[in-house]
């Protein structure tokens, strides 16, 4: 990857969200238990996923790895966020920005393609119950997995690039608790439009196109539902899904505010509180949300937690 031209800066300083050593103590207190319970949770789904042979489904599979994405889209972020709070020390190398900067944007892209082909798992499920072991085969969940990690790093190899590309010459500081894009990009000595108007574009084909896919899914599966004769089987099909449901839409409203608004509006507050939501708060509400209507979840961690039942 190319480093900026030109480049005086060779480190930089992430602000947090403030000032203000004793807020910055706070807000380190806050996310600790925040990702503690973010990695307890997933790690949790994991473990029963894993360990209970009657979830060894295609949908459990992509739980699984959805799991271990949030689990590594926490640990990006907070652990520095959080020792910085502690020790006051907000310095990071330009090359620990530009490695933070690309396993967040990684995981980012990987999740959303990996909530695409959870769609398109539960679209089959639902439209051909009785083809739905020969469709959703190992090898096959297997493959959409890795496209969805393979798409996720050329999409972040891209955006590393264009952004570090840029020369920075002062000043360093970030706005922000992690190297993100829009803030870093607004630091550059000289004109970022061009690569920002490029960033706009693969990102509104490749995530935009996601994103289609993932509705294209549901709009097949809740005209299947709709066609249903019983009352009772409706809701059984829809509650496959509507764990699945709220994460997406939790997952691209947040997003969405933080990517598809110009660099040049960017607001520094909105931009940490935003990225609280999707890079912080939905990692760790994903156990709770596929839990929380999930029988088959609910008894396979109580047979984790208490053997003994």
């Amino acid at each position: 990857m190319a480093v900026g031209n030109g480049s005086a800066v060779t480190a930089f300083v992430l602000k947090g969200f403030s000032d203000d050593p004793r807020l910055r103590l706070a807000s380190a207190a806050c996310f600790l238990p925040i990702y503690l319970f973010a990695l307890l949770g997933n790690a949790s789904v994991i473990a029963a996923v894993s360990r209970d042979s009657r979830l060894h489904t295609p949908m459990y599979f992509f739980l699984k790895n959805l799991s271990f994405l949030d689990m590594c889209y926490t640990s990006v972020t907070l652990p520095r966020a959080i020792a910085s709070g502690l020790s006051g020390s907000e310095r990071i190398s330009f090359a620990e920005c530009m490695a933070q900067l690309f396993l967040f944007v990684t995981l980012c892209a990987s999740e959303c393609f990996l909530l695409t082909a959870m769609a398109y798992d539960r679209c089959v499920a639902i439209q051909r119950p009785l083809h739905y072991g020969v469709l959703m085969g190992r090898r096959r969940c297997v493959l959409l997995v890795l496209v969805a990690w393979l798409a996720g790093v050329l999409y972040a190899a891209f955006h590393t690039n264009n952004t570090f590309s840029l020369p920075f010459c002062g000043p360093n500081i970030i706005e922000h608790f992690f190297c993100d894009i829009p803030p870093i990009m607004r630091l550059s000595c000289t004109d970022y439009h061009t690569h920002e108007v490029l960033g706009y574009i693969l990102s509104i084909c490749i995530i935009l196109s996601a994103f289609a896919l993932t509705v294209l899914s549901y709009v097949l599966i809740l005209s299947t539902i709709a066609r249903m004769p019983s009352a009772g089987g409706r809701q059984k099909a829809f509650s496959t899904c509507s764990s699945h449901l709220a994460t997406v839409l939790l997952f691209y409203v947040t997003g969405s505010f933080a990517y598809l608004s110009p660099t040049a509006q960017y607001s520094p507050t909105q931009g940490r509180l935003v990225s609280v939501f999707y890079s912080v708060l939905t990692p760790s509400l994903n156990p709770i949300v596929y839990c929380l209507r999930n029988r088959d979840m609910q008894a396979a961690l109580r047979k984790l937690f208490v053997p003994s039942q």
